[in-house]
């Protein structure tokens, strides 16, 4: 990509919300710009003056911890020095921030696109499709606030709809479905109007459900931000670990994350999950307020599964589901209660060596 001059920001999601926000920065003079991609050691972030390769301050490579360093999507400002590089000096807090539980651990979370305003979640219509997962994708998105979307890809082939449709039909009621297929245009059209100018989207989902197809029939010809890289990085555009920022022709800013294959809940709510598989309407005329809805006499929850109102398959969903938040919560509240004593081991420390 060529780096012109006076590229209007606003159409990656720049507004007035945030110029507020950016006044109350100690480096509110500076200039601002959103982060297209994260390399190892380096940031392409785009600004009014065109795309930057830039590092980090020592205070901020050092003093934040890996979930709060930038990633795709978050807006940053810096210092530019020689041509089109940067420093970036600070972060405008995040917002709709998109977590996935790192791997290997329980209480660390890693930050996949920030300032995001949808999430489509992509499932193939063959044998990717599994409603367990597509739960799972929206309680988190909708823990962040951002606006799930369900996409069924592969539309073309063999499948039974109602089949589908009554399968997913706890989830239609929280986020809207589109069944696509790359040689069916007009599914195409219909989920490219459904993102407006300015917009940020997410495409999350596992390898194989034809996700990139999905994306490069989206954003036709249009280039990927971050086919311009320096040659300091010498890196290759295609690896499995970047998130890739595209500007979509008529429409939004979309942020490509490669397959997510697991998606380890990082819920600070575990409650979150009674309303996005509604069950709170049951939960709600449960006998105990802190009923766990497992073997509680006068449990409405329990009482909808025996009934047949709630589906089985929901109800074990939803405690699997909550089983994993809390141990999420747990962990993290041990994580912090580690570190205060370790803090506090490390002060006593010094304390000693001073006599």
């Amino acid at each position: 990509m060529s780096n012109e001059h006076n590229i209007n920001i606003s159409i990656y999601g720049w507004n007035n919300t945030l110029h507020e926000l950016k006044q109350t920065s100690a480096y509110h003079a500076m200039l601002h710009g959103r982060v297209t991609v994260v390399h190892r050691t380096c940031y392409e972030v785009i600004a009014e003056d065109g795309l930057f390769q830039c590092e980090l301050t020592g205070n901020m490579l050092y003093g934040k911890s890996a979930s709060e360093l930038p990633c795709t999507g978050d807006w940053v400002t810096f210092q530019p020095f020689d041509e089109h590089k940067g420093i970036i000096l600070d972060m405008l807090p995040r917002e709709r921030t998109l977590y996935r539980r790192k791997s290997g651990t329980v209480a660390d979370k890693q930050a996949i696109a920030a300032y995001v305003d949808k999430a489509f979640i992509v499932q193939g219509l063959d044998d990717n499709f599994n409603v367990r997962r597509a739960e799972r994708f929206m309680v988190q998105i909708l823990e962040e606030n951002i606006q799930p979307v369900l996409v069924l890809n592969k539309a073309d082939l063999p499948f039974d709809k109602q089949q589908v449709l009554a399968a997913i039909q706890h989830l239609s009621n929280q986020m809207p479905v589109f069944f696509t297929s790359t040689h069916q245009p007009e599914t195409i059209l219909a989920l490219k109007e459904s993102i407006s100018t300015g917009e940020t989207v997410v495409f999350v989902g596992s390898s194989g459900v034809g996700k990139s197809s999905l994306v490069n029939a989206l954003c036709g010809e249009q280039s990927l931000l971050t086919s311009h890289i320096s040659e300091s990085t010498g890196k290759g555009r295609h690896t499995s670990t970047r998130r890739e920022m595209v500007l979509m022709d008529g429409a939004g800013v979309l942020i490509d994350t490669p397959g997510v294959r697991e998606f380890g809940l990082v819920l600070d709510n575990p409650d979150a999950l009674e309303q996005a598989l509604e069950i709170s309407d049951y939960a709600d005329a449960c006998r105990f307020r802190d009923c766990q809805h497992i073997n509680e006499a006068g449990c409405a929850v329990i009482a909808a599964v025996q009934e047949g109102a709630l589906d089985q398959k929901v109800y074990e969903s939803y405690l699997k589901l909550r089983r994993e938040a809390w141990h999420y919560t747990a962990s993290k509240h041990e994580k912090k209660k580690w570190e205060r004593s370790f803090t506090k081991i490390v002060e006593e420390a010094k304390k000693i060596s001073k006599h």
